[in-house]
This record gives structure tokens, C-alpha cells and sequence, in this order.
């Protein structure tokens, strides 16, 4: 196997139909969709997240997020009250006191999201229409949004997809006379960024934007003109957005590992009309310390088997990456949804006997993972636990969204994360 030769391209949907898929409905195990702000407020340095929620809301950030209560970040909770819940206050207008308060105080803002949470939704507060009337009396440097957290409508990662779907009709329309462009779609690392970036730039490939932008007042331009890439797979609801402004989506795996990153690349350098002599040479020194880093790491893990519990939406190109880079073995692939057209390029890349399941049923997947004893196990925080004390090595999912994981340079500190586990099983055992 050489994994610095891209993989041939997938048309939509074909990986589907030659794969059969576990689909199971049932209990499942999920986390809240408000830790997207973690990660989000970091990005978009004028934002301010605003959730409206009950004092758990405020007690999850809070602790996600790693900051002292006297910290001032970028994020807080207008907390509902009981009054609140029992009609003797109107919500509208305490919600529009708490946010002329909090603008007063924070004039660096430009960007308010409102978001959503399980309280709001149980009192069904519009913030959609708050979102609306705040946009019109607030500063007219400041925009705001609303968008759902709420964990009885999203999960984990779809917070993320929610925020971006929330900004893109706001985002420029594109010149009549538009030049081809392309649009990175999820929240990257600033520093993977930037090396995406120079990367593209080498190409000839661009102009480039990224969404969501680091500031509110780069918010790329979308149109017929704009191509887009998603460097996240669990932004479906962004994706179907754009393309209803009129963009186009580039189908390709995922950057992690050096195999995905050059297979990504090489889709959008590919409609630029970049040659493959000029795609080598820029890649070539990327594609080198990967391999470089990845080595010693394929010597611990290679031969390990894996299971993948849904959580992320991160799974299957994390598997992809596992087993074909450092030739772990998949035994199952587990992942909360499923989008054909997105996934059907990683898919076609995983071993034809890895069993694939999209939803949940808990219980049956804890019997079928106990059965099977992986060597690792990538799951949510609720199920680590009980597996260590059942003598089996786990990795948490919320890492390997927290973390800096797309690109060559990040290839060895992707790999890490997963050797580190076993690494430190083997020092206990010791």
C-alpha cells in the first residue's frame, strides 16, 4: 500500500450501493450539541455565543471549555429562570435586555449567535424571530443569529453544522463576473488553516475562503461561481445550504492522514486544471514528512483492531485513515448518519468485509463490541468507563474533534492519539 498516491475518484453514491449497511434505530448515546461553541468562539474572534438555557447549559460550557468562572470568553448562558418557565416574565424582552447588556459591555462584538437550547425549546421561544428583531435594533455594526444546540434536535458535532448553515444566507453574493472560486467549509485549526492555504496558493488553485472565517468581515462570497470543499463530514445541512446559493460541491475523502489530504487536494487542483507534475512537486514535501511521522507509529498500531462507536460523524474517515495508512483492523464503523454523496469516496476506500452502521442501538452495539474484545475502542465519554473496567482500551471521540487533526503536518499527531491508549494500557499492565 502507498499512501501518498491519491486514490481514484468515486462517483456519488456508487460506494453505497456495493455496500451493504447496519442500520439500527434505537437508545443511543449521544452529547450535547452546544460544545460546538468550544471550538466555534475560538474561530470567529468577533463572536459572541449566547446561549439560552438553563443553569446545566451554563455548567457544561463552563466545564467543556476549561475556564474559571471569572474568565470572560466569548461565550455565556442568559440563563431561564423559574419565573421564566411559569409565564410571570416576558422571555422577549429579558432575552432583549440581556443582550443590549451584554453589547454594551463587549463592543468588540460584530457577530451575536443566539443559540438554542433544551429549556428554550421546551418554552418554545423563537429565537429565530429574536434573532431578527435584535438584527434591526442593535448597533449597526452588529449582526445577529440563531441557531439550535438543543440535544433533543442535534448532536455533538451537528452544532457546528447548524452555526455555518446560520451564516450562509448571509454571506456576499458573488460578482456577476465571478472568477472560479473555492470555499473551505468547517472550523480549522488557525495554524491548519494556514497551511491549507499556502498549499492551495502554490497550486494555483483559488481565490480561496473559508467559512467560517477567523473574522466576521471575511465571510467569503458564495454564487454559480463558487466550489466548495468540506474539510468537515458532518456539515450536511451547510453543504445543502450553499448549494441552494448556487455553489457547487467537490466530492473527495477527507484531509486527514496523508492519503485523504492529497486525495483532497488533488479534487479541487484537478478542476483548477493544475498538472500533475506541478501537483507533485508542491505536495511531494508534505507528502514526505507524513510518511516520515506516520512510520513509527504504524509499528505500534498496525495489526491493533479497532471499534468505532457513533458519536462524531468523524468515524469513517478516521477508519479509512487506520486502516490503510497504518493497517489496523476495522471491526466495526459506526457513525450517527450517513450521507451518501459525502461519504461514498471514504467508503469506497474501507476494506470490503468492515461492517458499517449508521444510528444506534446501544445495547446490541455493547454486546457486539464485548463479543468481538477490539484492541481499541473510540466511543463517547458515557461508555469509556465501563469498558475500562471491562480491561479494554478506549479513546474518547471528543478528542479527535478538539484536536488538531487535517493535513500532512498533523498526519503524526493524528496517528498519536490513537497509540497513546495503548501505550498507556501497556505501562499499566506493566
Amino acid at each position: 500500500m502507498n499512501c501518498l498516491t491519491a486514490p481514484a475518484p468515486v462517483e456519488r453514491g456508487a460506494a453505497l450501493e456495493e455496500r451493504a449497511v447496519l442500520r439500527e434505530r434505537g437508545q443511543h448515546e449521544v452529547f450535547c450539541g452546544l460544545t460546538g461553541i468550544i471550538w466555534l468562539h475560538r474561530k470567529i474572534q468577533d463572536a459572541f455565543f449566547l446561549v439560552v438555557g438553563s443553569r446545566t447549559c451554563a455548567h457544561l460550557i463552563q466545564s467543556a471549555a476549561g475556564v474559571m468562572i471569572f474568565a470572560e470568553p466569548r461565550f455565556g448562558t442568559a440563563i431561564i429562570e423559574e419565573r421564566d418557565l411559569a409565564g410571570l416574565a416576558d422571555m422577549n424582552a429579558e432575552l432583549d435586555r440581556a443582550v443590549t447588556s451584554l453589547l454594551e459591555r463587549r463592543p468588540e462584538i460584530k457577530i451575536l449567535f443566539l443559540v438554542g437550547s433544551c429549556p428554550s425549546e421546551v418554552i418554545k421561544l423563537d429565537l429565530s424571530r429574536a434573532a431578527a428583531r435584535l438584527s434591526e435594533t442593535c448597533s449597526p455594526d452588529v449582526r445577529v443569529f440563531s441557531y439550535s444546540g438543543s440535544g433533543i434536535e442535534t448532536t455533538f458535532t451537528q452544532g457546528e453544522d447548524a452555526c455555518l448553515a446560520a451564516l450562509v444566507p448571509a454571506l456576499p453574493q458573488e460578482p456577476v463576473a465571478a472568477e472560479a472560486s473555492l470555499m473551505v467549509v468547517g472550523a480549522l485549526p488557525d495554524v491548519v488553516e494556514d497551511q491549507f492555504r499556502r498549499l492551495f496558493d502554490a497550486l494555483g488553485v483559488g481565490p480561496v475562503g473559508f467559512l467560517p472565517p477567523r473574522q466576521s468581515g471575511a465571510l467569503p462570497a458564495v454564487g454559480p461561481q463558487t466550489r466548495f470543499l468540506l474539510a468537515q463530514p458532518f456539515l450536511d445541512t451547510t453543504a445543502r445550504a450553499l448549494e441552494k446559493r448556487g455553489a457547487s460541491p467537490i466530492t473527495a475523502p477527507f484531509p486527514m492522514g496523508a492519503e485523504g489530504t492529497t486525495a483532497w487536494l488533488l479534487a479541487a487542483a484537478e478542476l483548477w486544471g493544475v498538472s500533475r507534475e506541478r501537483f507533485e512537486d508542491v505536495t511531494a514535501p508534505g507528502r514526505e514528512r507524513a510518511k516520515r511521522a506516520l512510520q513509527r507509529h504504524r509499528e505500534r498500531l498496525a495489526g491493533k483492531r479497532v471499534f468505532f462507536f457513533p458519536d462524531s460523524q468523524l468515524e469513517i474517515p478516521l477508519a479509512r485513515f487506520l486502516a490503510r495508512e497504518l493497517e489496523m483492523e476495522l471491526v466495526e464503523v459506526g457513525t450517527p448518519y450517513l450521507r451518501q454523496d459525502h461519504m461514498a469516496p471514504e467508503l469506497a476506500l474501507l476494506p470490503p468485509d468492515v461492517v458499517v452502521s449508521e444510528g444506534q442501538h446501544v445495547d446490541k452495539q455493547i454486546e457486539r463490541c464485548r463479543e468481538a474484545r477490539p484492541d481499541l475502542v473510540v466511543c463517547g465519554l458515557g461508555l469509556a468507563n465501563p469498558f475500562e473496567a471491562d480491561g479494554i482500551t478506549t479513546k474518547w471521540s471528543i478528542e479527535l474533534v478538539f484536536s488538531p487533526i487535517h493535513g500532512y503536518e498533523q498526519a503524526g499527531d493524528l496517528a498519536e492519539l490513537f497509540a497513546r491508549p495503548l501505550d498507556r494500557r501497556s505501562r499499566l499492565e506493566v
